[in-house]
């Protein structure tokens, strides 16, 4: 999930969300189900948001031979940052999981509305036995790779199984697998150590040939990724370009309108909303909220969006220094309204948030939001001061230290809390660090690195997606650095976790998101909108909440008609 970092180093799973989209699905993807930003939950561009899914709603997606496709023409699309990596097994950024996802396709993928998984290479649903610790899944007799193998259920065990042996960034993503293997050539077989509710959303990972990776990995994560999706690699210079072409021999339905696709980095924003304007690129993501009016009345382009399944925030040191004491962290929540803050900054391409979980799991999983509403504080200097000053925790001339990445909006929001604390008569300093050295230092626990940071975590539409790799205990240091101990809190996470009872699940949650809240591990800030400004003449093309975007569906086709 980081955004800069080489082969076979990226840190830290989804972490990084604000990198463009919040999904992916581990993330970046990262392939955890979850990342930082950049994140948990992989989004399958060709197929509506890798994951989980079911074909269009009601069937497989993939029939044998495509159909449609055509000389739909070429799309140039401007990223945030550049693709750093393409192998699915240890990719952990949204740029890298945005290409990948083309030229891979997943066991299965999110359908359009982001909440169901439905079968991609997977024939159809699994059938779960041995209550909920046995998942057994037939493969689509048509599915195969870019170099003409078929895809086996070898391929396919080896793909889930890979992360956790090699001790990738996406180990924990996979973690709860005790054995996958393959009952014939078609037909693979989980058992996992305890029964897991949540396994449905970790099934919608790109599916890698066993063979090819295996004999050269360093060349199949940077120069010849192959994969089974409807687009093959076609070149990549890093911090220049990434183009795929439409593969016509693709086994799946339907065939890409689009002969291919150019991916840009264009890392800041304005700029990347002038290269939409003169048609530089036909289409953009992440529109910053000061050009969000400007794409709007462009006259010749729109804005095409929809609320990821990812979560920004402020999380504190609660290992070391004075945020470990929570009459601190409650006292630093007195000094900013991050109502105001969200507002001023992040709104209209971002909405605030109230929870770790984003809206679409608040809704359907049914969360107490109204309560939760009520925890954090209206912004009281003088309240925080008398907090302040009364703590033995906090030096007479405390100057408090906030890292942020290289992201304005999360810049904005440490600078917000900074800001209130120079109000109540301490010293803060916002420290806006590159994403590499943010990345290590984050997770030291170290009040001579951090007293508090902010980052954004993209997830899948489950609870554990968030719960638990930014809670449990045993992650941190992985994909948190707030290093929080409450025993209670950590048995709801992981006996959540090992439950396929819902109503079990729902109340674990409930509690431990309560006392997170209570206790001021995180100020839960806002959620980024999938958002793209796209020329009017990009035909079909709309974002999607767990994939960011979607090229070619069975409810869409991306063709571009200059």
């Amino acid at each position: 999930m980081t955004d800069e970092k080489s082969t076979y180093d990226v840190t830290r799973r989804r972490l990084l969300q604000g990198t463009g989209a919040i999904g992916i699905a581990g993330l970046a993807g990262c392939q955890s189900a979850t990342a930082p930003e950049g994140g948990n939950g992989s989004g399958n561009g060709s197929g509506g948001g890798g994951g989980n899914g079911s074909a269009g709603e009601n069937g497989s997606a993939n029939e044998s031979g495509g159909s449609g496709g055509g000389g739909g023409g070429q799309l140039t699309f401007a990223q945030v940052k550049s693709p750093i990596e393409f192998d699915p097994i240890v990719l952990n950024d949204v740029p890298s999981d945005q290409v990948a996802s083309l030229v891979f396709d997943p066991l299965y993928r999110w359908n359009e509305a982001g909440k169901e998984i439905v079968p991609q290479i997977a024939a159809k649903q699994p059938e779960v036995e041995n209550g909920g610790q046995r998942y057994v899944v037939p493969l689509n007799e048509n599915a195969t790779f870019h170099n003409g193998d078929p895809v086996t259920a070898e391929d396919v065990a080896y793909t889930f199984t890979a992360p956790v042996e090699e001790e990738t960034e996406n180990a924990a993503n996979f973690n709860m697998i005790d054995t996958a293997e393959a009952v014939d050539e078609k037909t693979v077989q989980f058992d996992l150590k305890y029964p897991f509710g949540a396994f449905n959303s970790y099934l919608a990972a790109n599916v890698v040939p066993k063979s090819v990776r295996e004999e050269d990995k360093q060349a199949f994560n940077t120069k010849n990724p192959v994969g089974a999706g409807p687009f093959s690699f076609e070149g990549w210079q890093e911090g220049d370009f990434a183009r795929v072409k439409r593969w016509d021999d693709y086994w799946g339905d339907p065939m890409p309108n689009l002969a291919g696709i150019e991916f840009v980095p264009v890392e800041e924003g304005t700029t990347r909303v002038t290269t939409l304007k003169s048609g530089e690129n036909d289409v953009i993501e992440e529109i910053p909220p000061k050009s969000w009016s400007t794409v709007e009345n462009m006259g010749n382009a729109s804005i095409d969006a929809v609320p990821g399944v990812g979560y920004f925030y402020l999380a504190f040191n609660c290992k070391k220094g004075p945020t470990a004491d929570p009459k601190v962290r409650e006292a630093i929540d007195y000094v900013v309204s991050m109502d105001q803050a969200v507002s001023n900054f992040v709104e209209p391409t971002g909405l605030r948030q109230y929870s770790p979980l984003p809206k679409v799991l608040v809704d359907d999983w049914d969360m107490p939001i109204e309560e939760w509403k009520k925890i954090p504080h209206d912004k009281d200097v003088d309240k925080a001061k008398s907090m302040l000053d009364d703590s033995d925790n906090v030096p007479d001339n405390w100057n408090a230290k906030i890292i942020v990445p290289p992201d304005d909006k999360r810049e904005q929001i440490g600078t917000s809390v900074a800001n209130g604390l120079k109000e109540a008569g301490y010293g803060a300093t916002v420290q806006r660090l590159d994403w590499g050295t943010f990345l290590e230092r984050y997770v030291t626990g170290e009040p001579d690195d951090y007293n508090m940071y902010t980052l954004g975590w993209s997830g899948t539409p489950d609870p554990d997606s968030f719960m638990y790799f930014l809670f449990a205990q045993s992650q941190a240091g992985v994909g948190q650095g707030h290093f929080y101990q409450n025993e209670e809190v950590n048995s709801a996470i992981v006996d959540a976790r090992e439950s396929t009872d819902r109503n079990e699940r729902k109340e674990l949650y409930q509690q431990a998101i309560t006392t997170l809240l209570e206790d001021r591990v995180n100020l839960p800030a806002y959620n980024l909108k999938n958002s793209f400004g796209v020329k009017n003449y990009v035909e079909d093309f709309t974002s999607h909440p767990v994939g960011s975007f979607s090229i070619a569906t069975s409810y869409n086709n991306v063709s571009v008609e200059k």
